[in-house]
């Protein structure tokens, strides 16, 4: 009888099929774990890397009191952009041998410009190409807004690796796809090289299922609960079968797990399925068995259900649902937006309150 451990159900995905996982953090523990058991990755938002101050507050409080003495001029944006950039070298290193065993395709940390600037192409580009140069494995996040989109052709360009974030339709999916891809052939066409690049485009399913729940109780909607986990997987599967078609080249992403369709039924896509370590955890504890059902087509009456219950499922799920112009202030796209706004300014504040600490607390 062998003694060595069967691999996790997780680690058995990415070895037995197409599917890549990354760790949806740059917390090193817990991008420790995820390495060890078969990740090929790892992304950050603002609410992220929020999360990873408020787990060790001490360790970077410490450091936002060394960079403000180091650099007495500098505001807390910038002092806050210097820890996500101080944590996203850490996680970089760390994914370095991946990276360099797959030449780019693999090994990505995907580091997400600030969220305020959606509607600003030019200093989008202008944040990602210094994201670029803290390390050779870095992949910028930019959102799925119009500005977004001119951002995405502009950094392909420039030889940036680019992560659509914020993309929550399918629409927006084809949007980012079709910028990056402008991008590249912009590049080859100036003669220079794409080969080692690594495009994604994130489709964040979870966030397409909150909203359409949010809608069941602010429209008092009645539809079968058993139809909406399968919403975010419908979209995926539906945006799966578009990029294969297209041949795009940049990889699509599912973002924002709430439970383990997002990742079961998933499994044998060329595709990359980020998952927090919470879930991670958890799926290597389940029974689900690690086969792929990426081409396994959701249920027509389930889809059916959701189409006519929901005029947004409708537009997340059709390739033309929205047009450029609605991507800003469609519902999931903007609840998005302002949630990653907030907790951007949630990490102002604690470096401010790490510059300034309050006088009424115990010394």
């Amino acid at each position: 009888m062998s003694l060595t451990a069967a691999p996790s159900p997780l680690a058995l995905t990415v070895e037995t099929t197409a599917t890549d996982i990354w760790n949806d953090s740059c917390a090193v523990d817990e991008l420790r774990y995820a390495l060890a058991n078969g990740a090929t990755g790892a992304t950050a938002n603002p609410t992220i890397v929020h999360d990873v101050w408020k787990a060790d507050p001490a360790r970077w409080s410490a450091v936002v009191v060394e960079l403000g003495k180091a650099n007495p001029t500098w505001s807390e944006r910038e002092l806050a952009w210097a820890v996500v950039a101080a944590m996203s070298v850490e996680a970089a290193r760390l994914l370095g041998p991946v990276f360099e065993a797959w030449n780019g395709r693999k090994g990505r940390l995907s580091i997400q410009t600030d969220p305020t600037l959606f509607r600003d192409a030019d200093r989008l580009v202008d944040q990602a190409a210094a994201f670029d140069r803290l390390a050779p494995n870095v992949i910028v996040k930019l959102p799925a807004t119009r500005a977004g989109l001119t951002a995405m052709e502009e950094a392909s360009y420039r030889g940036i690796s680019v992560n659509a974030t914020v993309s929550i339709s399918v629409a927006q999916a084809v949007a980012a796809a079709e910028a990056v891809e402008r991008g590249l052939a912009r590049r080859e066409a100036a003669g220079l090289p794409t080969g080692t690049m690594g495009p994604v485009v994130t489709l964040m399913m979870g966030r397409l299922e909150d909203w359409l729940r949010v809608v069941t109780e602010r429209d008092g909607v009645v539809v079968d609960p058993a139809a909406l986990p399968w919403s975010g997987v419908a979209a995926f599967k539906q945006a799966y079968s578009i990029f294969r078609g297209h041949g795009f080249r940049a990889r699509l992403l599912g973002a924002a797990i709430r439970h383990h369709l997002h990742w079961s039924e998933l499994i044998g896509g060329d595709v990359i399925l980020t998952l927090p370590a919470a879930w991670q955890r958890r799926f290597n504890a389940s029974a689900v068995d690690v086969r792929p059902r990426i081409d396994d087509p959701v249920d027509p009456a389930v889809i059916r259900e959701l189409l006519d219950g929901f005029p947004d499922f409708g537009r997340a799920y059709e390739p033309h649902g929205l047009s450029i112009d609605e991507f800003d202030t469609w519902g999931p796209t903007a609840r998005t937006l302002r949630a990653f706004v907030a907790s951007y300014h949630d990490l102002l504040h604690a470096v401010s309150d790490a510059l300034v600490p309050s006088p009424d607390r115990a010394a």
